[in-house]
Parts: structure tokens; C-alpha cells; sequence
């Protein structure tokens, strides 16, 4: 009995696998050409090399960001680079689902910061990125001038969400959450959440972009919008969900 022969690849099909032959020669072409030095590419526009909080960021900058999450010591050397002043604070876990690893306890960010605070190495990288390319140029184009002081509410604390006995714990828990409450210029004008963040004001323009500008380097974003419990602060939090509210 003559077997039957397979049908020929259908148009779709043959165009599938052109395309994925065209891009491995591409790739290869590309690596081949870095490797012998025939194509020179910015560090940040490499996916392999280390992020840098100054750099001017990128689509890569998110994946970037995210690997630190799983590389405890990479973390720790971009951390390194971002001019805060901090001190390494030893992992401990101080009650079921409390407690944190790879945390710093944060002196001053770029600006002073009132009393010190905990935060996960991967929390305080955010934030870093989060100050450089948008706190600080938002005051700048919106105020004229620079954010001297961030006024807050802490960050790690051993609780549930709202405080509830029956919800799950908070970010706070694990010191992945920042509560920022308000901000100090450089010509001593104080901008706070709680009654700057509704209207038109120039406050008002800023605290909602600094709000906006925080969602693109926090996983979690809370503001007045939200609801009640966040009327006076902005939650900042790096974890499983994305909410920008």
C-alpha cells in the first residue's frame, strides 16, 4: 500500500518559519557583531549587563529592574550606585508571613528623609529610579525647583492589609511598601497629599504626576483616588499585583 504523502506547508505555516529563520540569522548576525567588536551598543541597551539608576531609562530598564528581585547580591551592587545612604539590616522574621530579607535601612534617598526607615533592596532600587526620573524632574518642571526633603509615613511594619484580622498581609509586612506623605522644596514650601492633591494648582499637577511617574518603577500605586485609607499618602509597593490607582 503507497503511503500517503504530507500535505505541503500551508501559506501561513511557511511564512512562520521563514520569519523565524530570518531571525535567528539576524540574532546570530547581531552577537556575532558585538562579540568581534563591529557594533558598539550602550550598556543599557544591553539585556544582560547590569541596570544603572542614572541611566535614562528604556524598555529593557523594567526587565532589568525585575531581575533583582532573584539576585539578591546583583541587587545589592546596583543599591551601591544610587547615593543613598543606608545601612544593610540583617534578615529576620518577626512574626508568621512578617519579616524581611536583603533589607536596608535608608538614611537619605538624594533628599533627606526625617527618621530612617526599612525597605527591601528591590523596594529601595525602585525607589531610587523613581526619584531620579520623576520626582525630582517633575519638581523641577512644574515648581522650578528641587524636592529637598520627602516627608513619609515608614515602610515595614507587621500587619495586615488596613490593619483587618482577616485580610492578608500587607507589603509592609515583608518592608516592599513606602508611604510618602509629603514633600519639602528647596525654598521651604511643604506640598502635602492630604490637601494637595485635589485642583488645578501647580501642587496639585505635581502630586499627580509624581503619583503617575512612580506606577512605571512600583508594582503597587495608591493615592487619594483609590480610597479613604489613602487620602493623606501615596503607597508604593513592589510585589505580586499591578495597580496603579
Amino acid at each position: 500500500m503507497n503511503a500517503v504523502p504530507d500535505p505541503p506547508p500551508r501559506p501561513a505555516a511557511r511564512a512562520r518559519r521563514v520569519s523565524l529563520l530570518l531571525f535567528a540569522l539576524v540574532l546570530a548576525a547581531l552577537t556575532w557583531a558585538l562579540q568581534r567588536g563591529h557594533l558598539v551598543v550602550e550598556d543599557r541597551w544591553k539585556p544582560w549587563t547590569p541596570l544603572r539608576v542614572d541611566d535614562p531609562p528604556n524598555l529593557l530598564t523594567p526587565l532589568k529592574l525585575r531581575r533583582l528581585t532573584h539576585d539578591a547580591a546583583l541587587c545589592r551592587s546596583v543599591l551601591a550606585t544610587t547615593g543613598f545612604r543606608y545601612d544593610a539590616v540583617p534578615d529576620r522574621v518577626t512574626g508568621p508571613g512578617c519579616g524581611f530579607e536583603n533589607a536596608v535601612r535608608i538614611r537619605a534617598t538624594g533628599a533627606a528623609i526625617g527618621s530612617p526607615f526599612s525597605l527591601s533592596c528591590r523596594a529601595a532600587v525602585s525607589l531610587a529610579l523613581w526619584e531620579r526620573h520623576s520626582l525630582q524632574p517633575e519638581a523641577q518642571a512644574r515648581l522650578g525647583q528641587p524636592v529637598v526633603r520627602i516627608e513619609h509615613f515608614g515602610s515595614y511594619t507587621c500587619r495586615n492589609v488596613y490593619g483587618r484580622p482577616d485580610a492578608r498581609r500587607s507589603r509592609h509586612a515583608t518592608a516592599d511598601a513606602f508611604d510618602v506623605a509629603g514633600f519639602v522644596l528647596a525654598d521651604g514650601r511643604r506640598i502635602r497629599v492630604r490637601g494637595g492633591w485635589n485642583g488645578d494648582s501647580a501642587e496639585a499637577q505635581f502630586l499627580h504626576a509624581v503619583h503617575r511617574g512612580a506606577c512605571r518603577w512600583f508594582d503597587t500605586v495608591l493615592g487619594p483616588d483609590y480610597n479613604a485609607a489613602h487620602a493623606d499618602h501615596l503607597h508604593l509597593d513592589r510585589g505580586r499585583f499591578g495597580l496603579c490607582r
